[in-house]
This record gives structure tokens, C-alpha cells and sequence, in this order.
């Protein structure tokens, strides 16, 4: 069967006209905090659903702008290519992503701690040399951490598949391949591929405002606000805490 991909042409010239015409509904971000704000639970409860409902939004708002401008993604099940970038997120996140996966049933939370003390061991040399790079003043970070093949902390391997793929980040949600998947295969950093991170500011602006809110009311739970905002680094530095080996 001979499957017509979309050109880079073509793909570019849809990204144009959703920069031109489409608008992004902020509301949708926005809801789901100033609900949660009015929720009586804990403020850790608050916090874990608003973020996990803001990445469930940041998705569909993808889908919505892929219908607008008949993009299908041919990104499909088992394929992890994308999964050997780096992935940097802030301390907020990060503990988000943490927290969640503590709320997660014990057998599926312990298989997650098993296969991160795994990982750790057994990429112990690449994980060094990649934490090593500075992701803010090195402009070829992105392509030497990909030459070094390592694995994202929450990939299985053996299954190519996402272990916390409910809560994954920003920068896997949004990245996107929608022609031929064998440019993944085939090109460390392939320019066919886009990505709907420019969405992470309005996931980002709608927590900031709720943190703000909390802090006002004197209780941001396990968030140190607004400090954890303004601390980066690789996904790899932070799931390191879930291991046995910290």
C-alpha cells in the first residue's frame, strides 16, 4: 500500500495558516484552576487534578488545532524516537509529576521505582556525560544529548512505551511528527517534526496564577512557591528521587 505523506511543504503551510487564523481558547485553561480554587479538599488534591487537567487541555487543544487545519499525526504506538531528547522542566513540575506518580496504585508505582533504579545503573556513565551539557548557554545541546542515544527515565524500552504517560510534560505532548515516520528513523534531529510548546505558556501562566492564589491564602502544599518556578533542569536529575538509589 502507498501511503502519501505530507510534504514539509505542505506541513509548513498549515503551521502558517493555524499561526495566522487560529486562536488558542485561554478560558480552557483558565477554568479549570479558578474550579479547583473553589473546590473544599486539600490543597495537595488541588493541586495534583489542576495539573493533570491542564495537560489533558494543552491535548486537546492540539487535536482541535489539528482538525482545524487537517493535521493527522503519524506518530503511532511503540514509536519512542522523540523519547531520546532532552526534556527540561521546573521544580514545580517536576514535583507535580512526582506527586502524581505517589498517588499512583502501589503496583504500578513500585514497577516505575524497579524500573528507575534500573535505569539509573544502567545508563550511569551517559547520564552523567548528558547533565553535564548546559542546556542554557550551549546552543548544540539538544543535538549532543541525542547523539548519546539515552533513553528518557520513563521509557521502557523493552515496550517503547511511556510508563507515566498520563503525566508526561510539556516537550513530549507537543511534539509532533505528521509525515513519513521514517524521518524519526532515520535523522537525529529531523525537520519535518514540529511542536506546540509555544501551548506551555498557557499551561504555565494558568498554575502560576493558581499558585499565586494559594500563596495569597497562605498554603501552596509541596510547592515551595514561587521559588520552584525559576529552577530548571533535566527530567533525568529530577526522577532520580524516586529510586531506590536516592
Amino acid at each position: 500500500m502507498n501511503i502519501q505523506y505530507l510534504s514539509l511543504e505542505e506541513i509548513q503551510e498549515r503551521c502558517e495558516k493555524l499561526t495566522n487564523e487560529y486562536e488558542i481558547d485561554e478560558e480552557k485553561f483558565y477554568s479549570i484552576v479558578e474550579k479547583w480554587a473553589e473546590q473544599d479538599v486539600r490543597v495537595e488534591h488541588k493541586l495534583i487534578y489542576s495539573f493533570t487537567e491542564l495537560l489533558d487541555v494543552v491535548s486537546s487543544e492540539i487535536t482541535s488545532m489539528e482538525e482545524y487545519v487537517g493535521l493527522t499525526a503519524t506518530c503511532r504506538l511503540g514509536c519512542s524516537f522523540c523519547c531520546y531528547f532532552p526534556i527540561i522542566i521546573n521544580e514545580m513540575e517536576a514535583k507535580f509529576m512526582k506527586q502524581a506518580i505517589a498517588n499512583f496504585p502501589e503496583e504500578r508505582r513500585k514497577a516505575i521505582q524497579s524500573h528507575l533504579t534500573n535505569y539509573y545503573e544502567k545508563y550511569k556513565d551517559q547520564i552523567e556525560e548528558v547533565v553535564s551539557l548546559d542546556f542554557e548557554n550551549d546552543a548544540d545541546f539538544k543535538l549532543k544529548y541525542r547523539k548519546t542515544l539515552t533513553p528518557c527515565p520513563m521509557l521502557n524500552t523493552d515496550t517503547n512505551q511511556c510508563m507515566a504517560y498520563e503525566i508526561r510534560p510539556i516537550p513530549c505532548r507537543t511534539y509532533m511528527n505528521y509525515t513519513n515516520p521514517n524521518v524519526c528513523e532515520t535523522n537525529l534531529m529531523p525537520k519535518e517534526t514540529i511542536s506546540f510548546e509555544f501551548l506551555y505558556s498557557e499551561y504555565m501562566g494558568a498554575l502560576n496564577e493558581f499558585l499565586q492564589f494559594l500563596y495569597e491564602e497562605g498554603d501552596t502544599g509541596f510547592v515551595q512557591y514561587p521559588d520552584d518556578l525559576y529552577k530548571h533542569d533535566y527530567l533525568v536529575n529530577w526522577m532520580k528521587e524516586l529510586t531506590n538509589l536516592s
